[in-house]
């Protein structure tokens, strides 16, 4: 099956509203847990998660942080302006790099009231804090067709551009969740493990996890690594197109270190925790290839596109690929792998890394179900009937699934 010509129609399913999460449970782990395995479904907590792995497997998790990137700005006249921080401009290396600017930095960004956002104006907005008072201004440096390019300074300039998000900013929870964000989303809106900033979305498979379900895990020799991939507000963008052809996947940041790389090649099996750490898994064979066909692909050329896994060389095992992006890695003098994917998992992708899938229910016609689909088969649609018949609670805030998929040999 040629993945471009998908019906997204073809992968619906009616959501009732009240299936939607609108908050999560008091604890993390109590939430319930659809298990999927050779074709048969059962249902348990997450508490008992460790339970259904096998034993002295590679676990991955993001570590992507979720930055505060709502910025309400209250013009003179009393009107608000909304300024959603997309991610770094396409000047900075990294997030990271693009973070830890002091003073200021420049961000693309999705503005609500940009009618009223008149040319050459001056947004500010005050925050009194514990250690003072951060002023921060915003101006419109460039218009694109769908985003702006925003300048932000801040005053005192020597705190870094995540301090001033922290202070000013409010977390983005999905626009499916819809009520006001409340104070308890700051830590429940993030993975116990978050570490990186950078996302305007949490990896919410990963909100389950509790530190006794970590201990569970290594009681039974289940080795933890983590990737980090940067949710971009693109995870939401629905597929309005009605064949995948015409639907683009937005980039979105990924790092991965040289020891996941050589843990990966001993690993007996590997889990994803989360579609995130799923597509950056499979993201880093594909680049594995692409080092594998030409050694001396320059730094700035090793990136993912959407469809080139499944134009690549599709011979190559994972061992050949990623025994080339290490020799790669080396050559280079890189620690760490630091590039962008915009990789479509859908059904007709065979994975190359990954055995096992664990992730919340996602919402009809999105591409994060078709990233199930390609796990799962044609049972999605048995996972999801079971689900919905079982008082499973749906998105981000809701329950999940641990899903057994098959690996190409």
């Amino acid at each position: 099956m040629d993945p471009r010509k998908i019906n997204i129609r073809d992968y619906s399913y009616f959501l009732p509203e009240e299936k939607i999460a609108k908050y999560p449970l008091p604890n993390r782990d109590a939430s319930k847990l659809l298990i999927y395995k050779n074709g048969i479904i059962q249902q348990d907590e997450y508490r008992r998660i460790a339970s259904f792995l096998p034993e002295n497997v590679l676990m991955i998790f993001n570590d992507t942080r979720v930055i505060e990137a709502r910025l309400h700005f209250q013009k003179s006249t009393g009107g608000i302006i909304e300024v959603f921080c997309l991610e770094p401009a396409d000047k900075y290396p990294d997030v990271t790099t693009a973070m830890m600017q002091q003073g200021s930095v420049f961000w693309k960004c999705l503005i609500g009231g940009a009618s009223k956002w008149k040319h050459g104006m001056v947004l500010e907005k005050k925050i009194r804090h514990s250690n003072g008072e951060l002023r921060l201004f915003a101006r419109i440096h460039e218009r694109k067709t769908d985003t702006f390019i925003i300048e932000l300074n801040w005053e005192p300039a020597f705190i870094s551009f995540a301090e001033a998000l922290h202070l000013a900013g409010a977390i983005p929870l999905p626009p499916y969740i819809k009520r006001e964000v409340e104070e308890a989303d700051a830590e429940r809106y993030q993975t116990i493990y978050a570490r990186e900033s950078g996302s305007v979305a949490a990896p919410t498979a990963g909100l389950h996890f509790s530190e006794s379900i970590f201990t569970d895990l290594a009681l039974k020799g289940i080795q933890i690594d983590y990737v980090t991939l940067h949710v971009g507000a693109g995870t939401f963008k629905p597929v309005k197109t009605d064949t995948m052809a015409e639907h683009e996947m937005h980039a979105e940041f990924l790092e991965a270190d040289l020891n996941l790389m050589k843990s990966l090649m001993t690993a007996p099996k590997v889990i994803a925790v989360g579609t995130t750490s799923a597509r950056t898994l499979e993201t880093i064979y594909w680049l594995g290839v692409k080092t594998n066909q030409d050694p001396t692909i320059a730094v700035d050329d090793l990136h993912l596109d959407q469809w080139e896994a499944y134009t690549l060389p599709q011979g190559i095992t994972a061992e050949i690929a990623l025994t080339s992006l290490i020799h790669w890695m080396k050559t280079n003098g890189k620690e760490k792998l630091v590039t962008k994917t915009k990789l479509l998992i859908a059904p007709a992708y065979q994975l190359r890394v990954i055995d096992v899938l664990i992730t919340n229910f996602h919402q009809p016609q999105s591409t994060l179900l078709l990233l199930v689909a390609a796990v799962a088969g044609d049972d999605w649609r048995k996972i999801y009937d079971y689900a919905l018949e079982h008082n499973f609670r749906f998105l981000s805030y809701g329950d999940g699934c641990l899903i057994f998929g098959r690996m190409v040999e």
